[in-house]
């Protein structure tokens, strides 16, 4: 990976690797992905609008073409399945058709400081029902029969999913995190079976109607049934092909491999922060990190969240003068994801050297905002 411009020549070698640790945000690009976004680009050069149904990736049909492939990696079945959107326009469509308030039943169950994707997309479909978020948004345990949906950005690629056997109604991901399939990749919805005749969208388009009529062009929608009648445009190509070269990485191994070396990846790295940087109650000028994440491998994914003793923004920005790419959240966690797709042991053993370097660096000063 080619090093950021805020990378110090004076503390690294010019030749070493640099550390990436931010798969968490966006996935590395595979080998593949510029081979097949170009051969796209040629066939729209030489075929012109016939693109859309000749060759090997037909543009109309280009996502069905990839969706048992997304629908296995999280536990789905393929008609349970679509890839379509955004994340926050999927979030959207399906909140339309989910929720719908009553006087007696109008409040939604969400996790405090959730991510903003979710957090406005809830509140801006409260409202579009007319009611008030501060009324309808709760942080209690959810009532016996209500909808269950997920917000699945850092799960999917990441953990093991089953999203039919658990009986999950709905869902949403985005697919540039842990699937590396670039900025503002195509994303994945899910509906359960169970919801096949009874939950209908409430937004539509022509990607709506079934694929045996859709082309008739006759204004009759004859809507495709479960998460398929969800779609509404026809899918980007480019998208779909930048989807395919991470999708067939996951298919090359499998997600209870891949776990089983991020426990023991995510593992490693606390082990080593708690045993350098753990706080010394007879020191207390030395520099410490607290993690927030759960300790227990089962409840959580490849990333840990640090809170420093000192302040977050100057150790990051040190970390990065020496090659080191993770992300802060405010107001102070930093946040470290080793990928186990693309990460190494070696990788989390030359981080908390770095990390070592990186905290002396920023001085002998106290944060007051660690105030985990």
């Amino acid at each position: 990976m080619t090093r950021r411009q805020t990378v110090d020549q004076t503390l690294v070698k010019a030749e070493d690797d640099s550390i990436y640790f931010s798969g968490n945000s966006l996935g590395l690009q595979p080998k593949k992905t510029k081979i097949y976004v170009n051969e796209e680009l040629d066939n729209w050069a030489k075929s012109g609008v016939h693109g859309h149904f000749v060759g090997a990736f037909p543009w109309a049909l280009a996502d069905e073409c990839l969706v048992e492939q997304m629908a296995n990696l999280v536990g789905a079945k393929k008609e349970e399945t679509a890839l379509m959107n955004g994340l926050t326009v999927n979030l959207h469509l399906l909140l339309l058709s989910f929720y719908k308030p009553t006087s007696n039943r109008h409040k939604i169950l969400m996790e405090a400081k959730a991510f903003p994707s979710d957090h406005y997309a809830v509140e801006s479909q409260i409202r579009l029902k007319g009611l008030n978020p501060k009324e309808s948004m709760l942080l209690l345990s959810p009532e016996e029969g209500c909808y269950v949906g997920f917000d699945l950005a850092h799960a999917v690629g990441n953990v093991e999913l089953r999203l039919h056997d658990w009986n999950v109604d709905f869902a949403c991901w985005c697919n540039y995190k842990y699937l590396n399939s670039g900025a503002g990749a195509l994303a994945g919805a899910y509906i359960h079976e169970k919801h096949r005749f009874t939950i209908k969208p409430t937004l539509v388009g022509w990607w709506s109607h079934n694929i045996k009529t859709r082309f008739e062009m006759d204004n009759n929608l004859d809507l495709s049934f479960g998460v398929n009648g969800f779609r509404i445009s026809n899918p980007p190509i480019l998208l779909v092909r930048s989807l395919q070269a991470g999708l067939e990485i996951f298919n090359q191994t499998d997600m209870k491999a891949l776990r089983r070396k991020s426990v023991l990846l995510t593992g490693y790295l606390e082990c080593l922060i708690k045993h350098y940087f753990s706080k010394v109650p007879d020191n207390p000028q030395k520099p410490y990190v607290t993690i927030i994440t759960p300790s227990d491998s089962e409840e959580r994914g490849c990333q840990l969240s640090l809170v420093f003793s000192r302040s977050t923004k100057s150790i990051l920005m040190q970390l990065m003068k020496r090659g080191v790419t993770c992300d802060q959240r405010e107001p102070n966690v930093l946040r470290v994801a080793p990928v186990p797709l693309y990460n190494s042991y070696h990788d989390v053993y030359k981080f908390i050297k770095v990390l070592n370097e990186s905290v002396k660096a920023t001085g002998h000063q106290v944060n007051d905002e660690a105030s985990v």
